[in-house]
């Protein structure tokens, strides 16, 4: 969670336009991208941090973490990091 946290707060200080999260979901054979804009990312890491454990499960089902995340202002730019 810390470095979850440390990305975001990144996002915010480097004025970045997103915060993409890569999760993984039992039962799905890719993982899917979530692209969080940057006037949500305030509200988008409280969320983490409320539904996510210390180890980026979901809290409420199991089958359900984040498995990593970047930020950038284009979407080539962060998916390359994902």
């Amino acid at each position: 969670m810390s470095d979850l946290i440390e990305i975001f707060n990144d996002a915010k200080e480097f004025n970045a336009k997103y915060v993409a999260v890569k999760i993984e979901m039992d039962g799905f054979n890719k993982p899917e991208v979530i692209i969080n804009e940057r006037a949500n990312i305030d509200t988008k890491l409280a969320y983490y941090k409320n539904t996510y454990n210390e180890d980026l499960t979901h809290k409420y089902s199991s089958g359900i973490r984040i498995v990593n995340y970047s930020y950038g202002n284009t979407y080539d730019e962060f998916m390359n990091s994902l």
